[in-house]
């Protein structure tokens, strides 16, 4: 099943595990779509940033998603295909559309500076990919320095027919969604599904702006996914309350160059992964880092009994 602009809830950006040795660690892929299948989570994404994408074989990467599409239970599975050209990123949208998947993540080249530039490069991504490839929009200027504004989302999506999605990173970034959602109401956009990343950090707010959910990886998915439904119940300071409580550990977690180790410590400390090792080069987490990471668990668990762990 393709991916439509209809998407909600919480689209989890899964890791890639792996051994202490640096092989893929395929028991763990088998635990966490599992998880997320429990937790209610409405699709995975898989490769995204904080997939350690670059870091794979291109038979790995195929293996790596055809491996979650088994386990998935029909959820749609997204696959990242972000590259610096055309051709890597056609063959493996085919390879991965082949296998199972729901549609691609395409995030812009930091090279493209104007409006123009970032409109005609998405124009073109479509072509590569083949114009009946679903594909998400990932916008999240503070890694890749590349400006959209809600203009040129709307130039993207009224161009392409395949766009369905944008993964909204921007911050601040509120009045970006509302705007979005403005240009809806007036008839000068159609709707897409938006989905927001940034490990959750503003979801909060996210959701009352016009949100349609989660795209991120934070380690307390159920979380984000209660949060949604809350919303979606209409109990507001429910799902602020609990939020908040996460509030520290979602901070913790965001740190540039650390997080996606933190996020890999606690995933394991949840018997979700045999290792927290990341694939080389990286830098383990220091044990003053654990020591803290381990701190914040132990206050959250005093309002999520979830991040009681052993």
């Amino acid at each position: 099943m393709k991916l439509t602009s209809q998407q909600k809830g919480v689209v989890v950006i899964a890791p890639t595990p792996f051994l202490d040795d640096g092989t893929i660690d395929e028991q763990s892929i088998d635990r966490l779509a599992d998880f997320y299948v429990e937790t209610g989570v409405t699709g995975i994404t898989v490769l995204g940033q904080l997939g350690e994408a670059p870091k794979l074989a291109f038979d790995e990467a195929a293996g790596v998603v055809a491996h979650f599409i088994r386990k998935a239970q029909g959820l749609p599975v997204v696959v990242g295909v972000s590259s610096p050209g055309f051709a890597a990123m056609a063959a493996l949208s085919k390879q991965v559309m082949d296998l199972g998947a729901a549609g691609v993540m395409i995030a812009p080249p930091n090279t493209l500076r104007t409006d123009d530039q970032i409109v005609n490069y998405y124009r073109q991504a479509s072509r590569a990919i083949g114009e009946d490839t679903p594909f998400i929009i990932q916008d999240y200027p503070l890694t890749f320095s590349v400006q959209m504004t809600p203009g040129v989302i709307r130039r993207i999506v009224n161009d392409n027919p395949a766009c369905v999605m944008l993964k909204h990173e921007d911050w601040p970034g509120l009045e970006k969604i509302s705007t979005l959602r403005g240009f809806e109401r007036d008839g000068s956009m159609r709707h897409i599904s938006i989905l927001c990343g940034n490990n959750g950090l503003f979801l909060d707010f996210e959701m009352s702006r016009g949100a349609d959910g989660a795209n991120t990886g934070y380690c307390f998915p159920d979380m984000l996914c209660d949060v949604v439904r809350l919303y979606g119940e209409g109990k507001r300071d429910a799902a602020h309350d609990l939020f908040d409580a996460h509030l520290p550990l979602i901070r913790y977690e965001q740190q540039p160059g650390v997080g996606l180790a933190v996020r890999k410590y606690v995933l394991m400390r949840r018997g979700l992964l045999s290792s927290a090792a990341l694939r080389q080069p990286a830098a383990p987490l220091t044990p003053q880092t654990r020591e803290e990471v381990d701190y914040l668990l132990s206050r959250l668990a005093k309002h999520d009994r979830r991040a009681q762990v052993s």
